[in-house]
């Protein structure tokens, strides 16, 4: 290696200009990073330190076009990166990286989802041969939890000496408490995917039959599920409850977080749960569903339900309209339990790796 080349690219291939999901987790590493280590690939001109400009079409704003981009410009331009730059390594965000090239990735795993909850979809194959084979082929896999890390060993029998277990964070300066009252709206963060379990969620909102309360949902909507959802929302009888919402900015998204009842997530796995530790973060109360990593990101301070009964669901988000007890707890607790997940720490424990393997 020549004594300025980085030690690491990092891939930014899979940024867009609406992050979401691993488009946040990309963006939080290339801030938290050491530039004269690592080289940020950027697709957005983020105005990172120590960076290159690559294609800014790779990324899900472009779906399913930009993902089978984002895979041939994996394949065929990202090795003479490697090379053109001399780093060491592939630092990837995403299971995603060059086959039979001979060098040296560290990939970030986040669950694996497509393949616990199978549906015959275009990507389907993707997730059943490409991960596994990069999984595989990488020195180490970086696994955002305890969960993660077990059913990658478990499923795809990928040694645990190649697996790492390194939790997310969150941008304390972004997401903190605000002194703000409480609005009459529950909050729902994410894509609107099977295992999000959104079909229960609407369910659970429409059991506590209250005129004045609303459902934000935040979220990219998908062609298929969503005009689904809407069709049933209507059933239910909570149409005029419910508020769909593609997207929000990051101040937008605070004062979400800091005037919900509560952020509802019930999800049937998550291999992390961002949102989650965001809402903490703002001292708002989790609704948190009990599979996957859910329990290790909140602790003792979420509200963990059965997320395949809908009545335990409204149960729990009852309790959180009840009285203030559980509106104070989170206040209190909330913020100390996410101050326990800094990118920071994150960014500094890959840095180690990275010394350790070079």
């Amino acid at each position: 290696m020549r004594p300025s080349s980085p030690l690491a690219l990092l891939n930014g291939s899979p940024l867009g200009q609406r992050p979401t999901g691993i488009g946040v987790v990309t963006l939080a590493l290339a801030k938290a990073l050491c530039p004269d280590r690592v080289m940020f690939l950027d697709p957005v001109a983020t105005g990172h330190p120590n960076s290159l400009a690559i294609s800014n079409t790779l990324s899900s704003d472009f779906g399913r076009q930009g993902h089978l981009r984002r895979l041939l410009w994996t394949q065929h331009q990202l090795p003479g990166l490697l090379k053109q730059t001399g780093a060491s390594f592939l630092l990837s965000p995403l299971p995603e990286a060059p086959i039979l090239w001979g060098g040296r990735s560290i990939v970030l795993a986040h669950d694996l989802i497509p393949l616990r909850f199978p549906r015959l979809e275009p990507l389907l194959a993707y997730h059943l041969a490409y991960v596994p084979f990069v999984l595989h082929q990488a020195e180490r896999v970086l696994c955002n939890s305890e969960a993660t890390a077990r059913e990658i060993h478990h499923w795809l029998r990928v040694p645990r000496r190649q697996l790492v277990t390194i939790p997310l964070g969150f941008d304390q300066g972004q997401l903190r408490p605000l002194d703000l009252p409480r609005q009459p709206f529950f909050l729902v963060l994410g894509r609107h995917d099977y295992h999000k379990n959104l079909p229960r969620i609407l369910r659970a909102f429409a059991h506590l039959r209250d005129p004045d309360l609303r459902l934000k949902l935040v979220g990219p909507p998908n062609p298929r599920r969503t005009p689904r959802l809407k069709r049933l929302a209507a059933e239910l009888d909570i149409a005029h409850q419910c508020e769909w919402i593609s997207w929000v900015n990051n101040k937008e998204r605070l004062r979400l977080l800091s005037t919900a009842q509560a952020l509802v997530m019930p999800s049937l796995w998550e291999g992390f749960g961002l949102p989650a530790l965001e809402a903490m973060a703002c001292g708002t109360p989790v609704v948190a569903g009990k599979a996957g990593a859910l329990p290790e990101v909140v602790g003792s301070v979420g509200l963990l339900v059965d997320p395949t009964n809908p009545f335990h669901i409204a149960e729990a988000m009852a309790s959180v309209l009840s009285g203030s007890i559980i509106q104070q707890q989170a206040r209190q607790a909330g913020p100390g339990r996410a101050a326990q997940f800094r990118w920071d720490t994150t960014a500094r424990q890959v840095e180690a790796l990275l010394e350790e393997l070079a």
